[in-house]
């Protein structure tokens, strides 16, 4: 009754005090799960680093030896906005084995949760956005190299689009790209997803649920993808930094609730990854919580 959850405590990384990404929101998500009780610990599954075969199905051997031996250029760590130390190297290593780990327990359990992920801006030659490596992307090649399954879809309700996701799976029938994102924000410049979903800035609760509850549902029976990556962002929220949009807590939680409904009511399984969020540490880790509460609530629902 209670889905597999993916940590590592590794994955907060320390950054200088100064910076803007809110790195321990990791540490204090995992913490927070525990003491409301959403998790226990039995359910905490620990990745190992994505070997380096799994990262090359998506990024070039070139970019990834250089951001592990600091030897991006000054404008490629300014476009990534995180700095290459050595403890971040290893948590990004172990945040993509973290997806591929989430997405395969997802496939045995029918539903399994990240307590990171969802960085959608890294392209195959370099990182953008506090993104270095595309998580969801190198799962699920990883997952169609290994004859796991043979279609699946990324739902990425991030409140930027995932642009390099979109770029990546361009052409391949295989990975159905949907982003629901605000059309004015970061990136400036846009790629194509299979669905775009751009959205204008301020939009409420009722009518960002209306527009996503019409679409996931028939793309979901359209596509009959045999997994979904749901890249569940909270920046959508109306107090995030970098937001732009006007969803409430009780939105976001709707949201969660809509999109694990509408693939578990087809039997299709899903793989949470928890993407960005940009606030204090305290209201952002609450907001990054309700995903695991959705999926809580649904895996009882429906019985896994």
């Amino acid at each position: 009754m209670r889905p597999p959850l993916v940590y590592h405590p590794a994955y907060s990384a320390p950054l200088p005090s100064s910076h803007r990404f809110p790195m321990a929101k990791f540490r204090l998500l995992h913490q927070l799960l525990l003491d409301q009780g959403v998790a226990q610990e039995h359910q905490v599954h620990q990745p190992l680093p994505a070997p380096r075969r799994w990262l090359e199905l998506v990024h070039q051997r070139p970019y990834h030896q250089a951001f592990a031996r600091g030897e991006l250029s000054t404008s490629e760590q300014r476009r990534i906005g995180l700095p290459a130390t050595a403890p971040l190297v290893q948590r990004t290593w172990l945040a993509v084995g973290g997806t591929v780990l989430t997405a395969r327990l997802a496939l045995r359990h029918g539903l399994a949760c990240h307590l990171a992920g969802g960085t959608h801006h890294a392209f195959p030659s370099h990182g953008s956005g506090f993104c270095i490596f595309n998580d969801c992307a190198v799962a699920a090649r990883v997952l169609l190299q290994e004859g796991a399954l043979q279609q699946l879809m990324v739902i990425d309700l991030d409140v930027h689009q995932g642009d390099a996701t979109a770029a990546i799976f361009a052409g391949d029938p295989r990975v159905f790209t949907f982003s629901a994102h605000c059309a004015s924000n970061f990136p400036l410049h846009k790629q194509c997803s299979d669905v775009d979903l751009p959205l204008a800035d301020g939009l409420g609760d009722d009518d960002y649920l209306v527009a996503v509850g019409d679409r996931i549902p028939a793309l979901l029976d359209q596509v009959k993808p045999q997994l979904v990556l749901y890249n569940a962002g909270v920046d959508p929220h109306r107090s995030d930094r970098l937001g732009r949009l006007n969803l409430s807590s009780t939105g976001l939680l709707q949201r969660d609730r809509l999109v694990l409904d509408a693939c578990l009511r087809r039997s299709i399984p899903v793989a949470t990854v928890i993407g960005g969020g940009y606030d204090a540490l305290e209201p952002l880790v609450q907001r990054h919580s309700l995903v695991f509460r959705a999926a809580l609530e649904q895996a009882r629902l429906h019985a896994l």
